[in-house]
């Protein structure tokens, strides 16, 4: 990891913002977002960036790229979280170093953003919260950096990216990914469900395979939808968007995986699409074959007009910008 340095727009009251790359297998997570009573993704990292700055204030709150559902899975999930400034002098802080060979202990800093010891204070964040918020395994920081001037986790994003795993009788049962793939106990037809898939590419209503929430859009632009089965015989579905609805992946993976066991024609897919409502047509497919994967961001100089033109966009028509399972 490179030093870390404080960006030019860390703000005036030298508070900084830092982006987080985090990993996680879902199964025993009720969903990223916190909710009393129950273990999730973002209690489990906000606990612990509160316990390493407990004496420094309030503690940091997480902003996310995209609000998973409960037992989806991510591996390239990003969020941000804002440190005041006495958060990011404790963070920054030089440690005092184990003593030379004359008995003098090092301390200050070489230039080069790192304390006399090489320690970087980001690399020493994400050992923290991983050792407090990851001792089960099953979250992980993956990268703690400098946000880049107007960059917003949430708003930023120009696509998210899912991978959906499922194992029809073609495909071998491996106990290890069980908890991250549909078995189905038939054989389908990827073919058929390509087509279906192709189908519901690009800009629509998508509020047949989304649940209703009030006051938020359906209307989303799906950029990618396809299916492959890899080398081992399991089906892979890739799906890409500029943002997702709640249960929106998980619904249209159901309908292409009818397609696939022949219950109705590719061409239904649309049909159901343009009637614009939910339907016991299909079933919605299970969390746990589902991977956030990655977040597409603009390049940095494009970070401030994105997140704008995403806010008022959302302004506008009222819908949430975060993204459901």
């Amino acid at each position: 990891m490179a030093p870390a340095q404080a960006s030019a727009d860390s703000g005036a009251d030298g508070g900084v913002r830092l982006r987080l790359d985090v990993a996680y297998d879902g199964a025993a997570f009720s969903g990223w977002a916190r909710q009393p009573g129950l273990r999730t993704v973002q209690g489990a990292l906000e606990t612990a960036l509160a316990t390493v700055f407990t004496r420094w204030g309030s503690p940091p709150l997480l902003t996310v790229a995209g609000r998973t559902d409960a037992g989806v899975h991510a591996v390239g999930q990003v969020a941000h979280l804002d440190l005041d400034a006495a958060q990011w002098a404790a963070l920054a802080r030089p440690r005092r170093s184990a003593p030379d060979a004359g008995g003098r202990h090092g301390s200050g800093r070489d230039g080069s953003g790192r304390d006399g010891s090489g320690r970087d204070p980001l690399d020493g964040l994400v050992k923290r919260v991983n050792g407090i918020a990851g001792v089960e395994g099953d979250v992980v920081v993956t990268r703690a950096s400098i946000a880049p001037d107007g960059f917003d986790a949430r708003f930023s994003p120009l696509w998210r990216r899912y991978q959906y795993r499922v194992a029809d009788v073609d495909a071998p049962r491996d106990p290890r990914r069980r908890g991250h793939t549909l078995w189905y106990p038939g054989r389908l037809d990827p073919a058929a469900m390509e087509r279906g898939a192709l189908t519901l590419l690009g800009l629509h209503d998508f509020a047949a395979f989304c649940k209703p929430r009030e006051g938020a859009t359906t209307i989303r632009t799906l950029q990618e939808f396809r299916w492959d089965r890899e080398p081992d015989g399991v089906l892979v579905a890739s799906l890409q968007a500029d943002a997702f609805c709640h249960s929106m992946v998980r619904a249209m993976v159901g309908a292409t995986i009818a397609v696939g066991e022949g219950r109705f024609g590719p061409e239904r897919l649309e049909e159901l699409r343009v009637a614009g409502e939910r339907t016991s047509a299909f079933k919605v497919a299970p969390a746990k074959g589902l991977t956030l994967t990655e977040v597409g961001y603009p390049p940095d100089a494009e970070l401030a007009a994105r997140a704008e033109q995403t806010r008022a966009r959302r302004s506008v028509d009222g819908t949430s910008a975060t993204v459901g399972g």
